[in-house]
């Protein structure tokens, strides 16, 4: 992926940073892996909305990607490197030996062409994904389960990578990209190498119209609201929130308020808080 910036000839392409797509080998998705993807606009299985300022949107199809890698012993081959509207990675399409195709997320590294593998017996190279307890000491890894047999939970944003510290009592210690230290188990599977597309983080919508492309809504201060919608509201003129820390529309705390439920069952493996 490349970064390139737009000529200056209107407000909104003035400081857009957009992607070149210059990795992507393949113009259409896998019809196969396809299913559709119904809008929910922040709404939560109660029709209530749990997440606010979203809606709208491009229309989208969801890749099924294989998270779970565990198909072992055959080899796959990459055929394409794919956008994905729902990620901001890039996925590769996998063909097994048995004609069977799977999307997995593109690792840094891994071009069209390239032998793939999963198993206790894969070698350790980018792509390639193997249970914890068969991966050395120092290796990045992404895609990592956190009970076996689920599927991988962490390190699968664009550029996202865990650094596997340790092993003892059964137990794997992994550095997250926050510099939290944690414990997963040895038989949870985890793919060698980093999550590919660095550049993701750098990219610039530059308009509003890009925002509701993604069904993200405008959000609005607080500050300018009225005093029923929002404790910092009202007022005359421009006026501050009117009180010493700023809140969330419900009056909780906006900063530094720890939101995590006390006494969760995976405290016991957080060995080392993230600062």
């Amino acid at each position: 992926m490349g970064i390139k910036q737009k000529n200056p000839t209107s407000p909104g392409t003035r400081f857009q940073m957009v992607d070149d797509y210059s990795d992507i080998t393949k113009g259409y998705p896998e019809k196969s892996l396809l299913v559709p993807l119904k809008k929910k606009s922040g709404r939560d299985w109660r029709g209530r909305i749990s997440m606010r300022h979203r809606g709208g949107g491009n229309r989208k199809h969801y890749r099924i990607i294989d998270f779970k890698r565990d198909k072992d012993g055959v080899p796959a081959k990459v055929l394409a490197i794919e956008y994905d509207p729902n990620r901001n990675c890039r996925i590769a399409l996998l063909e097994y030996e048995d004609k069977e195709r799977r999307y997995i997320l593109a690792p840094l590294g891994v071009k069209v062409g390239d032998t793939l593998q999963s198993g206790k017996e894969a070698e350790i190279r980018p792509g390639n994904a193997l249970p914890l307890s068969s991966i050395p000491i120092g290796t990045t890894v992404h895609n990592v389960e956190l009970e076996p047999g689920r599927g991988g939970k962490l390190a699968r944003a664009a550029g996202a990578g865990l650094v596997l510290l340790a092993k003892e009592g059964g137990y794997a210690i992994v550095k997250m990209p926050s510099s939290e230290q944690r414990m997963i188990n040895l038989a949870c599977r985890a793919t060698v190498g980093q999550v590919g597309n660095l550049d993701a983080k750098n990219v610039v919508l530059g308009k509003a119209g890009k925002k509701r492309h993604l069904g993200r809504r405008p959000e609005v201060r607080g500050v300018v609201m009225n005093p029923c919608d929002h404790p910092h509201g009202g007022g005359e003129g421009k006026s501050g929130i009117g009180r010493k820390h700023p809140v969330s529309p419900w009056g909780k705390p906006a900063l530094g308020w720890k939101t995590r439920k006390p006494r969760r069952h995976s405290d016991r493996f957080i060995l080392a808080r993230r600062p």
